[in-house]
């Protein structure tokens, strides 16, 4: 156990149609061919972690222009962007600044959460990140190919990478970085085992919310890379909650955005 804090930070909230966070939410019936359309909402977030051995950004969140144009306009359209602003202003209403930062680590990729990245550029500031990942996002952002959330803006810049290789690695006392594919590739999450609060799963993306983790209902199509590998994760995080009794942390649920900020 390490003597660590997690500070969550506030990044803007995402609004978009339930059947992309939830697979199925509204379906057509014989009755009822054409159901209304559920919108729902999640905050966006990004963490401080203050451990002994640096102080560490959990994701980047959003550009700051998210929502005025360096998005493409059809994700805009499907993924609405409330309340960005710059990193370095949300941090600072924390009570941090840039300087403080030791390290980040990117759970993925998307323009969602890399779009901070920009704030460490020309820096020494090494960016933990997974090899599978960086691979997906370049491939996916160079070709036609992959997938359409990456935007080569957020990441295609000259920073201090720190590819992850493996399935398991740790690279600070108590904090283990876990793969978790199946929203992306080389989704990565965090094991962190505190002092006070016990062991903490950032699971991020691997569960958007609560029914993807609980009840075990995968996101929609378009938010998963692979369904069986998104399932096998689901039951390595679940596994690892019950070997540790921990407290596992959704990527876009406000409950658990209040569960971290209680800690």
């Amino acid at each position: 156990m390490v003597s660590a804090t997690i500070t969550p930070i506030e990044r803007g909230t995402i609004t978009t149609d339930a059947n992309n966070i939830i697979e199925g939410t509204t379906l057509g019936t014989a009755h009822e061919p054409n159901p209304d359309t559920i919108m729902a909402e999640g905050p966006v977030y990004n963490l401080v972690i203050d451990h002994p051995e640096a102080t560490i950004l959990w994701d980047t969140g959003s550009h700051p222009e998210a929502d005025s144009g360096h998005w493409p306009a059809e994700l805009y359209a499907a993924f609405e962007h409330t309340g960005v602003r710059p990193l370095e202003d949300d941090l600072a209403d924390a009570g941090y600044e840039l300087d403080d930062i030791d390290a980040v680590i990117q759970t993925h990729l998307h323009l969602d959460h890399a779009g901070g990245l920009y704030a460490f550029e020309g820096t020494d500031t090494p960016v933990y990140v997974h090899k599978r990942e960086l691979e997906y996002a370049y491939y996916s952002a160079k070709t036609s190919e992959g997938a359409d959330a990456y935007i080569p803006g957020d990441f295609d810049r000259d920073l201090h990478w720190r590819p992850v290789h493996r399935d398991r690695e740790q690279h600070f006392a108590d904090l283990e970085f876990v793969r978790l594919p199946g929203h992306t590739p080389g989704l990565l999450g965090v094991q962190l085992d505190l002092d006070d609060a016990g062991t903490v799963i950032l699971a991020g993306d691997q569960a958007y919310t609560r029914a993807n983790y609980h009840d075990g209902q995968p996101m929609g199509g378009s938010l998963l890379w692979s369904k069986r590998h998104w399932l096998e994760s689901l039951q390595l995080v679940r596994d690892l909650e019950r070997r540790h009794d921990a407290t596992v942390v959704c990527g876009h649920d406000g409950d658990d955005l209040e569960t971290l900020q209680k800690l």
